[in-house]
């Protein structure tokens, strides 16, 4: 029964959306352009606040060193980033609200959002996680997509100029610090790139810390990160896009390697190597949407995440082509379209979507 009553849900949420679009979101007449509406960023924000203290279900990726922590709970493991299904996921959780309370200031959940973060970004709370890595068996663990979002997070509120915000990232220090440590320790070790399309892939890991290190000022990480993606990714040339997507990819490895590239190189230097790195047959691959066949599937349902990931490298290589490049206006309008598909499903009823594809939505639309 309550399948029934959750897939019927998904049904009517889908059809509400699509039937009274201009609620939600707006398209521009040449559909290059797309906005959230503030109902659509509220019912975005509604994501994350009800999942961010809901410990459980939880997929912890714990490693036991013996009885004494193989007891703990997801909570007593990480006081702050418990919810959400796992760290990860409800690191960019509290990203999201953060730029979305950044962007939109009068948001009705404001007391609520300020609320979530108040009550755990404390120091003692940051305290229980960053000792979290500090235990042997633990430095690499959430390496390196955890350790993006949280760079994301405290570049978010590094950047934002708000009194409570400021404090939050004061407070997140220790933490941000212990996770730019270890990015700084193990970027001389990577003699290979991971190139799949879920977490451990390092280019999407490598554009978050680049971008934070920039905004922080940190010259030293944001070199290592350049002298690490020139090295591994630089001589790349015909990218196989066609064996795109795989069954559970939330990500494009070869886009996100061009959203690297496209940070890391200058523009002519870029040009150059984007035009011999992505073939013309493949650029059209990853403007296709993908088919979601189940979303009740937590592994399935990454592909709406992965319109949602080609869509923000899309508009970003669309932005870094020469003005003249007819490229332009395609790659915009693909990058909307796939917003488009997976926009109503974000909302699905199925808590294997719904811990984490609005902060991947956010992130695609509000720049």
């Amino acid at each position: 029964m309550r399948a029934i009553l959750a897939s019927l849900i998904s049904i009517c949420f889908c059809l509400t959306v699509r039937a009274q679009q201009p609620t939600f979101y707006t398209m521009s007449a040449d559909s290059t352009q797309f906005s959230l509406t503030a109902e659509g960023v509220a019912h975005l924000a509604s994501l994350p606040l009800k999942c961010i203290y809901q410990e459980y279900p939880n997929k912890t990726g714990h490693t036991a060193s013996g009885d004494s922590d193989q007891v703990l709970t997801p909570r007593q493991l990480h006081p702050v980033f418990y919810g959400c299904f796992d760290w990860h996921s409800c690191v960019h959780g509290y990203w999201m609200l953060a730029r979305l309370l950044k962007k939109f200031p009068d948001l009705k959940q404001k007391t609520d959002i300020e609320k979530v973060f108040n009550e755990n970004i404390t120091p003692e709370k940051i305290a229980v996680e960053v000792a979290y890595f500090t235990a042997p068996l633990s430095k690499s663990w959430e390496r390196t997509y955890g350790w993006a979002w949280l760079l994301r997070l405290d570049q978010e509120l590094l950047e934002w100029k708000d009194e409570k915000a400021q404090q939050w990232h004061a407070t997140l220090q220790p933490l941000t610090q212990k996770i730019v440590e270890l990015w700084t320790a193990y970027l001389p070790k990577l003699t290979y790139p991971n190139r799949t399309g879920v977490h451990p892939n390092t280019a999407f890991g490598l554009v978050f810390a680049l971008d934070y290190a920039r905004a922080a000022g940190n010259k030293n990480f944001e070199q290592a990160i350049i002298k690490t993606a020139i090295n591994v990714f630089g001589k790349d040339v015909q990218a196989p896009i066609r064996w795109e997507p795989d069954g559970s990819d939330f990500l494009s490895p070869s886009l996100e390697e061009v959203d690297l590239m496209r940070r890391v190189l200058e523009p002519v230097a870029f040009m150059k190597w984007f035009n011999q790195y992505m073939p013309e047959n493949g650029l059209q691959n990853v403007m296709k949407i993908p088919v979601v066949s189940d979303r009740t599937d937590l592994q399935i349902v990454h592909l709406d995440g992965l319109c949602f990931s080609r869509s923000w490298c899309l508009k970003g290589l669309a932005n870094a082509l020469p003005k003249t490049d007819k490229r332009r206006a395609m790659l915009l309008k693909a990058a909307n379209r796939l917003i488009s598909s997976s926009l109503p499903h974000i909302a699905s009823g199925h808590y294997g979507g719904e811990h984490w594809l609005a902060s991947f939505a956010v992130y695609a639309l509000v720049n």
